[in-house]
Formats: C-alpha cells, sequence, structure tokens
C-alpha cells in the first residue's frame, strides 16, 4: 500500500524556474529545462482526481446522497453556489478523458472512490452493482491504454447517512465502516489493481471538518471558526485517531487477505 503524488511532465524539455538568494537579501530567478529521460526508469508521471471534483451524476444508478452533497446544497462550497451535481461530468464521459490522458502521455492515473456510490447505505444496506461496474469500466480502459490505475478508497466524500447515523469520524464505528468499504474495493477491483492509497490527507480532514469547518460536516468552536457545533481543541483529534486506525486496519486487511492476488 503506498501514497503517491503525481504530476505531468511533457517528453519534450519544460521550464523548471529555480529561486536562489542574490545574497543582499534578494532573489535571483535561474531557468533549466527538464525532461522525461531526466527521471529514473519506471518513475510514472500521472495525474489525479477525486470523486466529488469530477464525477458528477450525484443521484444516477443507485448513489445516494454523500456529505458533500448536502454540504454544498445548503451551506454553500463555492463563491458563486457552484456545487458538484455536474463538476466535470467524468461519469458519463470517463472515455474521453481517458483517452485524452492516453494522447498527453500520462502513464498512470489516481482516481477516488466515491463511498457513496458503491455503498450507499454503508454497513446498512447492498453493495450498488452499478458503481462497481462504473469503476471496473474505467480500471478496464485505463489498462488498455497502458495507464496504471490508482485507487484512493477515501477522498473526502462519504454517505450523508453515515453522518446522521454516526457523525462519521468522530465515531469509532467509521473505522468498520471504512473497513468493509476498502474490502469491497479489493474484492471488486483488487485483480487488476496493484496500488491502493487508504485516506486522502487526513491531516487536512481534520483540519477543515472538525477544527476550522470549513468541510463538512462542518463543525468548529471560536477562535478558529464561527460553527453551528464543535470543539476544535479535541474533535480533530478524535476524527484523525478514527481515521489513522482506520487506515491500519485496511492495510493489515489487504497485506494478509488481498496482496497475493496481485
Amino acid at each position: 500500500m503506498i501514497f503517491l503524488f503525481f504530476f505531468l511532465v511533457n517528453s519534450a524539455p519544460a521550464p523548471l524556474v529555480e529561486a536562489t538568494s542574490n545574497g543582499n537579501g534578494g532573489s535571483v530567478f535561474e531557468e533549466t529545462r527538464i525532461k522525461r529521460s531526466d527521471f529514473p526508469s519506471g518513475f510514472l508521471f500521472g495525474t489525479a482526481t477525486s470523486a466529488y471534483q469530477v464525477e458528477g451524476a450525484y443521484l444516477e444508478d443507485g448513489k445516494s446522497l454523500s456529505n458533500w452533497d448536502v454540504f454544498c446544497h445548503s451551506v454553500g462550497c463555492a463563491e458563486n453556489g457552484e456545487n458538484g451535481d455536474i463538476a466535470d461530468d467524468h461519469y458519463h464521459m470517463f472515455l474521453r478523458d481517458i483517452e485524452l490522458m492516453h494522447s498527453l502521455g500520462i502513464q498512470a492515473y489516481r482516481f477516488s472512490i466515491s463511498w457513496a456510490r458503491i455503498l450507499p447505505r454503508g454497513r446498512f444496506g447492498e453493495v450498488n452493482r452499478a458503481g462497481i461496474m462504473f469503476y471496473n469500466k474505467i480500471i478496464e480502459n485505463l489498462i488498455l491504454k497502458g495507464i496504471v490505475p490508482f485507487v484512493t478508497i477515501h477522498h473526502v466524500d462519504l454517505p450523508q447517512e453515515l453522518e446522521d447515523r454516526y457523525g462519521s469520524w468522530l465515531n469509532p464505528e467509521m473505522q468498520e465502516e471504512f473497513i468493509y468499504l476498502a474490502k469491497t474495493c479489493f474484492k471488486s477491483f483488487g485483480d487488476r489493481v496493484k496500488y491502493w492509497i487508504t485516506i486522502n490527507e487526513p491531516k487536512l480532514v481534520a483540519e477543515h471538518a472538525y477544527q476550522t469547518g470549513l468541510f463538512p460536516p462542518s463543525r468548529c468552536s471560536e477562535p478558529f471558526g464561527n460553527c453551528l457545533d464543535g470543539n476544535s481543541d479535541v474533535e480533530p483529534i478524535i476524527a484523525m485517531h478514527n481515521m489513522l486506525l482506520a487506515h491500519g486496519k485496511a492495510a493489515k486487511l489487504y497485506h494478509e487477505y488481498f496482496q497475493e492476488i496481485n
């Protein structure tokens, strides 16, 4: 199980600007050229997305409301009232998007699973086969184009039902919910996916969801923010604790029962 950052470097030399001190309190900017051959063989150049930011189709084919759907429809998540209902419409246009990646020479694509798309009610409902089919199509078409799939199991968004039922990451029960999600992903995609990211930037979630209130469930207290409820001193620690334990349990599950598939 690995954590990676992706960026794209063209086959043609691209400019890289570096700043150095001139010794007089100022900076000198120098431009150098980098190219693909400057990197070792096996180094993957790629791109990455998150489900809520690109998929759209927020209530299609059995998907339930996510915490971000509810947050953006009520509190608002952008200056002009934009939301992820359509986003980049990746749900309907993923074939075009994969073809575009292929044309750019991208070698790897990190995408995330919409928890609400494959498990609309978490452990309390059925696996949504339409959601599984959608991600299977993405994986199969990436491989067909020679692009390595990297899968993020959880990238901020989760079924709103888990927020309503537990208070999401403030409750230890979320660890078991995440394990169920991870196991579903490993079973459904693990024969073709070799690289997994468990939880994207848990520190960011703990800070913005439970300290500053900028992410759902928008919990905070002064002086960090002015939310309806929350405790900015304690809740980020509780949420981080549960996320880290969930990560550890998912990693253990993968190494013990699924890694041999690859």
